[in-house]
């Protein structure tokens, strides 16, 4: 009877186990659509809006250079015999500053002279038949056809004297344009041909600075145009003189971008600057742009945070937990970023990940400490 009283108290245990289990399960079972609940409410990351008031500024390096740079070429081909300037060399109005040879242009000047002097020498023989031709014409003992004749090979004697005088000057032309004069005075700032070098026509050789005018040249991307139509003060520092910041104001913008780095170049006038800056100088232009002064001014805000369906942008914008949609109007897109000209008001905070996810007034879980 023992066996059989144990087997029978192992019976009970076993039901009594199942049925404990049964319950459990039963009641893990009804609270766990919480749960589930709980775990569609989305996790998100969002960002602050910042709007800085206050007026930003800008750097960007560059170069001083004149006012006026002209280019000097020789405007005949030969090789080049002398040279009596160097970078930097300061020239006067007159001043010779480069030479090519000129031996065949010299022997050119030469035989049209000789071809002056032939051409004289048939017009004063035509000259003095004509004036026997008229002579006996007007005694009757010549007619007017022989006469004519006379008249017409003078006219064509004095036309080739008339030629070979043109091509005489313009071959003493030629031999000017062998050397290069300064015109004004001013500052060599490159050197571009060296004594014994072969260069052809309208080929730059040398760079003249004329005048005292200094400018900065610098290149700035196509996103920062915006910035110089509406800055308002242009601050220019010199990396060899620390101590000296000039006023600057911007004269010329190029229309067109560089090919390769795809930037504009802008020339910045200098006011009134010391004898101490130099061509060639490292400069900073600083430019100072106001800010909006209102909250809806422009804002930069990640791409992933615009939300789109149509035509009409649009941003996720948190309030209480809860999301709310709102439009926008984006000004341009820069590195993964847009700018947001309308919409946006200081401290909005914005989802800017899986904003195709949300409804509206859906509640979600913030993710991340507000940006």
């Amino acid at each position: 009877m023992f066996p059989f009283k144990v087997g029978k108290r192992i019976y009970w245990f076993t039901l009594i186990f199942i049925i404990f289990c049964l319950i459990a399960g039963i009641t893990w079972k009804a609270y766990s659509p919480a749960a589930t609940t709980i775990s569609d409410v989305p996790l998100v990351r969002t960002q602050t809006v910042h709007i800085n008031n206050s007026p930003q500024s800008y750097e960007y390096s560059g170069e001083v250079r004149g006012r006026f740079e002209i280019p000097l070429a020789f405007r005949v081909s030969g090789k080049v015999i002398q040279r009596n300037v160097d970078s930097g060399s300061i020239v006067k109005p007159g001043e010779l500053l480069m030479q090519v040879d000129s031996s065949d242009i010299q022997l050119s000047v030469q035989t049209a002279q000789a071809q002056v002097n032939a051409a004289e020498s048939q017009m004063k023989l035509a000259k003095d038949s004509l004036d026997r031709s008229q002579a006996l014409y007007e005694q009757g003992a010549l007619s007017k056809a022989d006469y004519e004749r006379s008249q017409s090979a003078y006219d064509a004697a004095e036309a080739l004297n008339r030629q070979a005088i043109a091509q005489s000057e313009q071959s003493v032309n030629q031999l000017a344009y062998c050397s290069i004069q300064a015109q004004d005075a001013g500052i060599i700032s490159a050197v571009n041909a060296q004594v014994g070098q072969v260069v052809q026509a309208g080929t730059p050789v040398l760079t003249l600075v004329k005048g005292d005018n200094r400018e900065v040249e610098i290149n700035i991307p196509e996103n920062r145009i915006e910035n110089f139509r509406k800055a308002k003060q242009f601050k220019v520092s010199f990396w060899a003189l620390p101590n000296i910041t000039l006023d600057g104001q911007v004269r010329e913008v190029s229309p067109m971008a560089d090919s390769v780095a795809r930037t504009f170049k802008v020339r910045i006038s200098l006011l009134n600057p010391p004898p101490e800056v130099k061509l060639g100088m490292t400069a900073a232009a600083t430019v100072m742009v106001d800010g909006a002064g209102d909250e809806t001014a422009a804002v930069m805000i990640p791409l992933g945070a615009v939300y789109q369906t149509g035509d009409t942008p649009a941003v996720w914008v948190v309030t209480n937990d809860t999301v709310n949609l709102r439009k926008i109007t984006i000004a341009n897109f820069a590195d993964n970023q847009v700018r947001v000209s309308e919409g946006l008001h200081d401290g909005d905070i914005l989802v800017t990940a899986g904003v195709h996810k949300l409804m509206e007034g859906q509640k979600i879980r913030i993710g991340n400490a507000a940006l």
